[in-house]
């Protein structure tokens, strides 16, 4: 008799847990959920030497181009080094109105027009979307409370980082 009233207690905590368990978890699935599918995808910096960063990123990290913008006046100008098949580096010289610096977080979205709809309803200001003329992506803009911009990006089938990913080996 005392065996089966170990057994019983035993199952019930056994319950107990897997209730309590499937309570708490039921937050945690809503808030994975909001942000289904995001994924880093690069980080925009604004940089004093071009040259040297260059030279530091491709040489010392062993970071690759993976595309950049042609400049007609031959400066300097936006590069994208390839970290692993699905991260950048976007590099851009510093100025006198673009500080050296982080400029911006790229952040990755299956769906940006459904990742837009879904950060208005939780109370962001985020600007409709626009392609981008030289990588052909999809782009968008939210900022952090502390005013950190959030390029919000989805990869077209013919944008560069896409191409990129394609060719990484």
């Amino acid at each position: 008799m005392r065996e089966i009233g170990i057994y019983l207690r035993g199952l019930t905590l056994f319950v107990a847990g897997i209730v309590v368990g499937t309570l708490s978890m039921q937050p945690i699935s809503a808030q994975e959920n909001r942000s289904a599918g995001l994924r880093l995808n690069h980080v925009g910096i604004a940089v004093k030497d071009f040259d040297q960063s260059l030279n530091f990123y491709t040489k010392v990290m062993g970071f690759r181009v993976a595309f950049r913008f042609p400049s007609p006046d031959g400066k300097p100008t936006t590069t994208y080094f390839q970290i692993n098949r699905d991260t950048f580096l976007e590099m851009a010289p510093a100025s006198a109105t673009v500080p050296a610096g982080i400029t911006h977080i790229g952040i990755e979205s299956p769906n940006v027009k459904s990742t837009i709809t879904q950060l208005r309803q939780a109370g962001a200001t985020v600007a409709d979307f626009r392609v981008s003329g030289p990588t052909k992506a999809l782009l968008s803009d939210t900022n952090d409370p502390n005013g950190i911009r959030l390029e919000l990006i989805e990869l077209t089938p013919d944008s560069l980082h896409k191409k990129a990913e394609e060719s990484w080996k």
